[in-house]
């Protein structure tokens, strides 16, 4: 039977309740502003009645306030991050196509245009006069020009490359940051909660950097509970599907720089990531959306264009294999390091050196080994299953590989169709012409051999060394332009006839050069297609914020404070606590009339 002053104890209930739910509105509108805060709600239910002899039965007890709670909801969480490292994805590859576009708009196309004119200017000066050394020195100068530019163009886009390369650091160091974080706001959160309640403030903190977390990767959490009623929980983050923290724990990454390069333009060091244990990092998948992925795109995109085919020979004496019917048949779209990793029968190998034989219109690749290859299957013999060898990988998206490749692709064919013409004529002194154009060793500084002995007419293999980064002027050319063969090889109209320079003048206009038309369609076709990617990531990223924000503002729909709704609930709750303390005056005037008052 409840006492004589049960009345006091609801009211004092009441006035319990509804201060702790004032001050949670309280907490509620200072934080409005304070981002990722949660709003939080007071909890509470009816006293628990008690049973009186009266013939009403039971009377009620006043109010408890049970808890405070988050307003969240985990799938407005799961989505808003899963949208979010889509935004990182298309972010990061709009900031780099930007780049890229900036500067082939801004420079190139006016650079090259100026430089590639100036030489068939004064190429066209020299078909009128071909013995003038003045001309012919202003020749090598302009072509010189030329190829410097496409220096500059390929160091730009390396540079582009090296800055991606830094970012994937810089990004790793920020998980690991991140990571350690989350463990420490984990521990303090089961310490708090182990006692009872929940710590809010601290979950929040939490969910915040899990957001930042998943604006760099993807990000999956679970949350269970541990035990039966001690308040603790097993927190897990995992990133691209590995367990990044776990409660208290939680593991590093580190980025370790490649030994060998897998495209020929590659900056040296480029990172690969592992756990701290030495396990590799990968992600989920191919097309994982995620910034950090997005970062290795750019990096290492080639569009898929990659070595691969049929081992077809195997040389234990010589330690070399032979590759045919490769998916690389055009000396100058192939980009394969001089040496490196290549991959055999699904296994990791190192090469020492390679090179490249043409026959029938069909191109072979013999790679010497630095491992022994004996143990591997004789491709000559017919009991033997046919196996495949690949350099490079299958990075399906168009980042600086594939734009140096174009490059190298230009200034490759745009070489051996100029020096096939000029060597086929006669300079000054009426000795035969040479390479114009070569590729510098960037150990040395000389020029490499282009030429395959076995092959005057069409000297294609060896311009695989060829790259926009070493194009120049054949040095022996470039000291004495004498050397510069304008004449044909029709010594009866005389070795200063200028019938060669009109050969290599008409090549400005060859449309069938490449499939695009003449070089300067060739560049034209990339400058447009670079325009093209820059836009599509552009779109992409603005569809992908419009989304972003969309999804935000549903999460704040729940999970954010509503001014005017914390203004009407603190009345609301103002009013509810001035009734109780009404209740406890009342019966404060009920127990003096009956004290004071009721006697004998």
């Amino acid at each position: 039977m409840p006492s004589t002053f049960f009345g006091l104890n609801i009211g004092t209930s009441g006035l319990y309740t509804y201060q702790a739910a004032l001050n949670t509105t309280y907490h509620n509108i200072t934080n409005t502003e304070t981002d990722g805060y949660t709003r939080q709600v007071l909890n509470q239910k009816a006293a628990d009645a008690i049973r009186v002899n009266g013939s009403y039965g039971m009377v009620g007890a006043g109010v408890n306030a049970t808890s405070i709670s988050q307003t969240r909801d985990a799938y407005y969480d799961l989505k808003y991050r899963k949208n979010s490292a889509a935004f990182g994805e298309y972010s990061a590859k709009q900031y780099y196509a930007t780049e890229i576009e900036n500067y082939f708009n801004e420079v190139s196309v006016k650079g090259f245009t100026t430089s590639y004119n100036s030489v068939f200017d004064s190429l066209q000066e020299l078909t009128k006069n071909p013995s003038s050394l003045t001309t012919r020195t202003q020749l090598v100068n302009y072509a010189k020009n030329m190829t410097e530019y496409f220096n500059g163009m390929a160091n730009s886009l390396k540079s582009i490359q090296e800055e991606s390369n830094f970012e994937i650091k810089t990004q790793v160091d920020r998980i690991n940051s991140l990571g350690q974080q989350i463990a420490g706001v984990t521990k303090q959160i089961n310490t708090l909660e182990a006692g009872g309640g929940f710590a809010n403030d601290l979950r929040d903190q939490r969910n915040v950097l899990v957001d930042e977390l998943s604006k760099i990767v993807n990000v999956s959490v679970s949350e269970n509970v541990v035990g039966q009623g001690v308040g603790v929980t097993s927190y897990m983050v995992k990133i691209e599907g590995q367990i990044l923290v776990n409660s208290n724990d939680y593991n590093t990454l580190k980025v370790v720089p490649r030994e060998d390069k897998i495209n020929q333009n590659d900056a040296d060091g480029l990172y690969d990531i592992q756990w701290s244990n030495g396990n590799d990092f990968a992600f989920q998948n191919t097309v994982s959306g995620s910034y950090l992925n997005s970062l290795f795109l750019v990096r290492d995109g080639n569009n898929g264009v990659y070595l691969n085919g049929t081992v077809t020979g195997r040389d234990t004496t010589a330690n070399t294999i032979t590759l045919e019917n490769s998916t690389i048949n055009d000396i100058a779209k192939l980009n394969i390091p001089e040496s490196g990793s290549i991959t055999i029968n699904n296994r990791a190998f190192s090469y020492k050196s390679y090179t490249v034989t043409e026959t029938a219109g069909k191109l072979s690749y013999t790679f010497e080994m630095e491992e022994d290859i004996s143990t591997l299957p004789d491709p000559t013999d017919p009991a033997n299953a046919a196996y495949s060898a690949g350099v490079g990988e299958n990075v399906a998206y168009k980042g600086i590989p594939y734009y140096m490749s174009q490059l190298n692709e230009l200034v490759r064919t745009f070489a051996m169709e100029f020096n096939a013409v000029h060597k086929s004529g006669y300079d000054l002194k009426g000795a035969q012409g040479v390479n114009f154009f070569a590729a510098k060793m960037p150990a040395t500084g000389d020029d490499y051999n282009l030429d395959d002995a076995s092959n005057t007419t069409k000297p294609v293999v060896g311009y695989q060394y060829l790259t926009a980064a070493n194009f120049t002027v054949a040095q022996e050319v470039y000291k004495d332009p004498s050397k510069i063969a304008t004449a044909d090889a029709i010594i009866t109209d005389g070795v200063e006839n200028s019938k060669n320079a009109q050969k290599l003048f008409a090549l400005k206009d060859k449309t069938a050069m490449f499939k695009q038309g003449t070089p300067a369609s060739y560049f034209q076709t990339l400058v447009a297609e670079i325009g093209i990617d820059s836009k599509k990531a552009t779109d992409n990223a603005s569809n992908q914020e419009d989304i972003l924000d969309l999804v935000k503002n549903q999460r704040l729909s729940v999970s954010g404070v509503d001014i005017d709704e914390e203004a009407m609930n603190m009345v609301k709750f103002q009013k509810a606590y001035n009734l109780s303390a009404k209740a406890i005056s009342v019966m404060n005037e009920i127990y003096d009339k009956l004290i004071n008052d009721t006697g004998v």
